[in-house]
Formats: C-alpha cells, structure tokens, sequence
C-alpha cells in the first residue's frame, strides 16, 4: 500500500484515488499521526500531501520528522515539498516565485519521477503554491524547473526521497498520471493487487464479522448508485438480515419513488417503502438556511429508521453509501482540510446514534464504486444513474422549502432531465439538475404582466465529484428546455444558465 500524509489540501483525496487506478491500495492519515503507532509492514510508499499553511508558520500543522527516517520511497507533493526540504536542511522563499494555476516545467533530470521523459523535454503541469524552495537542502538535485520556480521538482542523489512543486494527482496536470505511476511502480516496487474483487470479498467477511450471526441491520436505500451498491454488498454478508427503506422523503424527483421501487426489484434485496413526505416537509416549514435542512433532514431520515427498527428484533446496525468527497466536504476528519458543506449523512446524524454505521465505501470514489456494482453484475440502468443529493429537492429549492415549491421544481426537472435523455447527453454528463431560486421576476405572458419564479439550470462533467466543469450543452437543447419550462410548468417566467465551475462553486446551489 501507499500511505498519504494529509496536510490540508482539497486534492489530498485524488492522491488516493490516482494511486488506486494503478489497483494499489491506498490510505490516507492525518499529518499529526505518530508512525509508531501505525502497522507499517505493508507501506511501500509514503506521500506528503499538499495544504494551506506556510511550513515555518507558528499555526503550520504538527508533524513528526521521524516519518523521514523510515527506509522507504517518500514522495511531498506541493506543501510536502517544502516541509521534505526544511526539515532536510534547505532554505524556503515566499512572494516572487507564487504560481497559481497552469505552468511548463522542464525536464533536468530524466530519472525516478521522470524517467519516461528526456532531459529538456517540457510538461504542462498545475501549480498552486507561494511558497518555494529557494535552495535545495544537501544531498538533493533539482529534476525539473519552471520560469516561476527554478526548483519545480527535486530528489536525493542518494535516497529514495524526491519531492514536486506542482500537483501531479489533478486532471490539469496530464502528464501527472504517468509521474505517480513512475513513483508507485518504479520507485516503491508495488504489486497491482488492489482490485474490486478483492474488495468486495474483503468487505463482506468484514461486513460479517462486525454484525455477527445473528445481528441485524438496516440500510438507508435511496435507489441511487452509492446506496444501492451498498445494499448488495451487505447483502452478500447478511442475507434477509439486512433490511433496506427506501423513504420517500416527499423530496424526491418527479416520479422517483415508484420508478426506484421498479428498479429495485430483481436485486434479491428486502425493501420497504416508507411515505414520509408530510413529515419532512413540516420539519422543514420555515426553514431556509442550507445547513439547517440538512441536519434536519439527516435528524428525521435516522428518526425514522429507529421507528422502523421497533418493528424488527436485534438491528444493531446502519448501512449507508457514505463515499469520501462528503466526508472530505463535511468535517476534516483527515487533517486540516477545510469544511465545504455538512453532508446529511456525516454532519447530520444525532451525536447519540442508536445504530453502529456500516458504511463500507467511506474511503472510496463514486467511479470506484461503480466499478464494484459490475463486479457485482448490477443492472447498467442502476450504475450510471447521476448523483442525486441525500437531501434532495430541498438544497435544489433556495429558500424556503413547501409542497408547492417543491412540485415546481419537480416539473422543470423533469423536462430537462427528458430532453437531455432525448439528446443521448445524460450518460456522459455527472449531474443534470434544475434549482428553483428564491428569485422573483417580471414577465409578460398572454399580453399580460407577470411575477414569478425563477429556474436555473446546472450540467457539469467530472470524474469524482470534487471539481466540475459547467457542460457546454447544444443551444436548440436549451431553447427547448427554457421554452417547456416556462410553457408548461405555471409559476415560472425565467429560466436561466449555471456556467460555474468547480472550485469556486459547488456542484449542488446548497
């Protein structure tokens, strides 16, 4: 395995990911972990993330130089250059060499990191950082260099120790890819044995062990990949032990709740419909703040499986499709990572839970799951379903969340996902959602004055979910959604387009 050091950074996660396309576990610590209370017999690899701090600040994370003095491949990307280079005895700068966003390097020495590439050669790389390594500490080389920072990318002459300014794990580095490939095979020596296979019989012996024979659990099944996945795999351990609810929160998309049920079936799992729409909707009542509605949401979804649990003997346990960008979003349970938004089902969940949480992809990446539901021969229909949000409609509707509110959305929603089908476009974009802003505006409808609301439309692609690029969708699609929307969903008059990315914005308005 390769262990990651997480000093912070939003991209830490995608290290983790980039190293496990190579089908090599990975594991990602926190920065102020003691080596020596870790089982490190299977490290063959260590990488020190990036992060927000500068090194030598007195709030600059903690961190044990005794990591430095293990006999094996390290590898500092970013902040962790520049922590591998003070703590080895170079010198750091900040201010003229700050580079933010796309940069060449050069090729200086075709070795390790670089040894695909010859010296001279030049790479797009994405840089993001304001302090550099003004002089290398002894014993190190410089391996590539950049306009903005002579010393891009440096390594020990001696020792397996190299180190990068630049972000090699995102998708604005393409030639990044091949470079960690180059650390995890070439210079760590790892064996490609990572795989979904060995995931899922690993998972479901753990799975078995963890509830025993004859403890219960129920799921949270919400008929999208994440949960739907999860009830399968539990299902392999617990059999008819697992119980699966699929509550319709009343915040569902237009038909949701019958077509999730039909899709379901064929999966050999133990379902119930629950109908909880009225219940949420007035806890909802008056509520605006997106925080709110989702701890309050996360409140009664676990509300009511503890009711429905009364009616079951010897449930001990929870299961939830929980995957890493909602816990790297929601709480900075890995390190100093900042706080993006609370996930209902990380911040949202009652300190005092009566369940014990199965949550057997909280480490994993939506395309990593996927792959496990084709391992696990699921329906294709149920595998490329986009993410849909736990809260649902209630972070699509800004403001207050009502029953008729809700049902507006629902209509312009599925007009668009309709025609973004009809189009053959949905398979290959992330998400493809409406919002309802709490925006009313003037129009003209029939010769008459009208003042109504407002739909805004977001499609996005991405690989995992943590950035997104707005999608560039044909203009007659447009067209003909704006005008459905506005002919056939009364109590709308304008519809506009989301072309945000992300960062800065999030994917989901709330």
């Amino acid at each position: 395995m390769i262990l990651i050091l997480d000093f912070g950074s939003q991209y830490t996660q995608l290290i983790a990911r980039r190293v496990r396309e190579f089908h090599v576990y990975s594991e990602v610590k926190p920065c102020t972990v003691d080596p020596r209370s870790l089982d490190l017999t299977q490290v063959k690899g260590l990488v020190l993330s990036g992060g927000p701090a500068s090194v030598t600040d007195s709030d600059a994370p903690e961190f044990n130089p005794e990591w430095l003095s293990l006999d094996i491949p390290i590898l500092g990307i970013c902040y962790g250059m520049q922590l591998l280079a003070h703590h080895s005895g170079g010198r750091l700068g900040r201010g003229a060499a700050r580079e933010y966003g796309p940069s060449t390097i050069t090729v200086e020495n075709a070795q390790g990191l670089f040894a695909s590439w010859s010296k001279g050669e030049r790479l797009a790389v994405w840089m993001s950082h304001g302090d550099h390594v003004e002089q290398l500490p002894p014993g190190f080389v410089v391996s590539a260099s950049s306009s903005g920072a002579p010393i891009a990318a440096m390594h020990h002459t001696s020792k397996p120790i190299m180190a990068l300014q630049f972000h090699p794990e995102v998708v604005h580095t393409p030639q990044g890819k091949k470079i960690l490939e180059n650390f995890v095979y070439g210079i760590a020596k790892c064996d490609p044995d990572w795989t979904p296979e060995g995931f899922i019989e690993q998972s479901i012996g753990r799975i078995a062990a963890e509830v025993g024979p004859s403890g219960q659990a129920i799921c949270a099944l919400s008929g999208g990949v994440d949960s739907t996945v999860a009830a399968v795999l539990v299902s392999k351990a617990l059999g008819e032990r697992l119980h699966c609810f699929f509550v319709d929160t009343g915040l569902m998309r237009k038909g949701e709740a019958g077509s999730v049920m039909e899709r379901l079936k064929g999966l050999n799992l133990n379902v119930e419909l629950i109908d909880a729409g009225a219940r949420f909707l007035g806890e909802l009542k008056g509520v605006s703040d997106p925080e709110q509605k989702r701890k309050i949401i996360g409140r009664v979804f676990i509300e009511v499986f503890e009711e429905q649990s009364k009616k079951l003997s010897g449930v001990t346990h929870l299961v939830q499709g929980t995957l890493y960008p909602d816990v790297i979003e929601s709480v900075s349970v890995r390190g100093p990572s900042a706080t993006i938004k609370t996930h209902h089902n990380v911040g949202g969940l009652p300190e005092r839970l009566k369940f014990k949480l199965i949550e057997p992809f909280r480490e994993l990446f939506k395309d990593e799951v996927r792959a496990l539901g084709r391992e696990l021969a699921m329906p294709t229909e149920i595998l490329q379903r986009q993410p849909f949000p736990g809260p649902g409609l209630a972070v699509r509707v800004l403001g207050e969340v009502t029953a008729p509110r809700v049902a507006i959305l629902q209509e312009a929603d599925h007009i668009f996902l309709e025609e973004v089908r009809s189009e053959g476009l949905y398979a290959g974009l992330w998400q493809t959602f409406a919002v309802l802003l709490p925006v009313h505006s003037v129009g003209v409808m029939g010769d008459g004055r009208t003042y109504e609301e407002t739909i805004a439309l977001r499609a996005v692609y991405s690989e995992d979910g943590m950035t997104a690029d707005w999608a560039y969708l044909p203009e007659a699609l447009l067209r003909r959604v704006s005008n459905r929307i506005v002919n056939e969903v009364r109590g709308v008059n304008r519809v506009v387009l989301d072309i945000s990315s992300k960062p800065p914005a999030t994917i989901e308005w709330e």
